[in-house]
């Protein structure tokens, strides 16, 4: 359901979409925004209080802020979510498509439901967003298309066969759309995370999540904020700068 922010006085500003925005990267990425002057339209699949309390935040800030509650591996979904944006703030200047799941098990003990759930998640949204976005981001001129990515995606993880393939094929569609709509001023690019401190490593105890902080150059986790700075300095970066996965691993992949 949409949620509406306070009315203020605003010109010319500029407007992102964030999916998964209810926690972790999402919404780190949401207050960073924020606070750099940006209105927010977010999304999660469930978590609507979470989500509410995100855009409180960002509110705070000064921002004004649109929410919808949906399963963006949906494509009707994803058409409701966009003509919300398009009725509230009347453009799209920066899509993330940050929402995904994970899940650890051997490959043979995954279902195929798991598998299509996956794959719809954390690739075909990808699809879904950036389909939807891309006409309005043409009617202005420009605008910034970034994917959250993996480590694994390029590298693989055993016992996380789904997620590394989706991931991967994130990569993959983030290069080739970015050679896609290079001319028309839009540019594609990912974050490509390594373990960052965020719920979805909280299965991790405490001995499994020392023995990984040492494999880490950087000796620790990293933070939802780390990630949301560079998915803003992506953000604002330069028309030359597209089809790139950036990773952020604290050195751990290279």
């Amino acid at each position: 359901m949409p949620f509406y922010g306070r009315e203020r006085s605003y010109i010319m500003r500029k407007t992102v979409c964030i999916t998964g925005a209810s926690r972790g990267i999402g919404k780190a990425a949401a207050l960073k925004f924020a606070a750099e002057g940006y209105d927010l339209a977010l999304s999660c699949v469930k978590n609507e209080s979470a989500l509410r309390e995100t855009a409180a935040e960002a509110e705070r800030l000064g921002s004004r802020t649109m929410l919808f509650v949906g399963d963006i591996g949906d494509p009707e979904a994803c058409s409701r979510f966009f003509e919300l944006i398009r009725g509230t703030f009347g453009r799209l200047d920066v899509l993330v498509c940050n929402a995904g799941i994970s899940r650890h098990g051997l490959f043979q003990d995954m279902q195929p439901a798991e598998w299509d759930e996956m794959i719809r998640t954390n690739l075909s949204s990808v699809f879904y967003l950036s389909r939807l976005a891309v006409p309005m981001m043409l009617h202005r001129g420009g605008g910034k298309i970034i994917t959250v990515s993996s480590v694994w995606g390029a590298a693989g993880a055993s016992c996380e066969t789904a997620y590394s393939a989706a991931k991967g094929g994130v990569n993959a569609f983030t290069k080739a759309l970015a050679k896609e709509l290079a001319p028309s001023n839009i540019q594609v690019n990912a974050v490509a995370p390594g373990t960052i401190d965020t719920e979805m490593n909280a299965f991790l105890d405490p001995e499994e999540r020392a023995a990984l902080e040492e494999e880490i150059p950087a000796g620790r986790f990293g933070t939802p904020a780390e990630a949301a700075d560079l998915i803003y300095t992506l953000a604002e970066s330069g028309p030359y700068l597209t089809g790139q996965i950036v990773t952020l691993s604290g050195g751990w992949q290279i």
